[in-house]
């Protein structure tokens, strides 16, 4: 009879160990899996409005800025820039930025919040090659003295104008994609964030 009752608390040991081991390996399956239906810190981040000092950038200088896995093209037009976007109206496709993709915010030929602060994705609108930015006037292999400055896409040769407007007669249908974007302060530029959510 005493035999049966060491079993019988040995059972009842061996019994509540394994539950307690058992339940043990389940918490310790199901934390990583239900954390895993979290979205992960990039993926937060790959959809977060991002924010750009651009207080030391100067008169004719671009910056890229890093939005969504894209490149975001940022360049502090000098004066004569702004003044020789008029002049293009004959050379390009769409020179009102009707056909393009831009904010409702956004209007005219400088294509920007700041007429001095453009800011465009830096993506082909043909095949989504990076432009490089060309801002010297009369590149002799961009067209000499018709050139103003502006993008050049070495990938099948698209050109656009320091307003990201697309030239007539090149693959890219489209002007460069202006993002929604606002201004933080004076010198913060956050991209991500309509100027009217602001």
């Amino acid at each position: 009879m005493s035999s049966d009752g060491v079993n019988t608390g040995r059972r009842r040991f061996l019994t509540a160990a394994t539950s307690v081991v058992g339940v043990a390996g389940a918490v310790g399956i199901a934390v990583p899996f239900v954390g895993s239906w979290n979205p992960s810190a990039k993926a937060k981040a790959a959809g977060a409005p991002v924010k750009a000092d651009i207080s030391k950038l100067e008169p004719g200088q671009m910056v890229v800025v890093e939005w969504r896995g894209k490149p975001v093209y940022v360049v502090h037009r000098t004066e004569a820039q702004l003044a020789s976007l008029d002049l293009l109206t004959g050379e390009l496709k769409d020179p009102e930025s009707l056909v393009s993709s831009q904010p409702d915010y956004i209007e005219g030929a400088a294509r920007a919040l700041r007429p001095e602060m453009l800011v465009v994705e830096g993506l082909c609108t043909h095949l989504g090659c990076a432009p490089k930015f060309r801002p010297e006037v009369g590149a002799a292999d961009l067209g000499g003295d018709a050139w103003l400055g502006g993008f050049f896409c070495p990938c099948h040769g698209s050109k656009f104008d320091l307003s990201g407007r697309v030239y007539a007669g090149v693959p890219a249908s489209t002007n460069l994609v202006v993002p929604p974007y606002s201004y933080e302060t004076e010198s913060v530029l956050v991209i991500g964030v309509d100027t009217e959510a602001a």
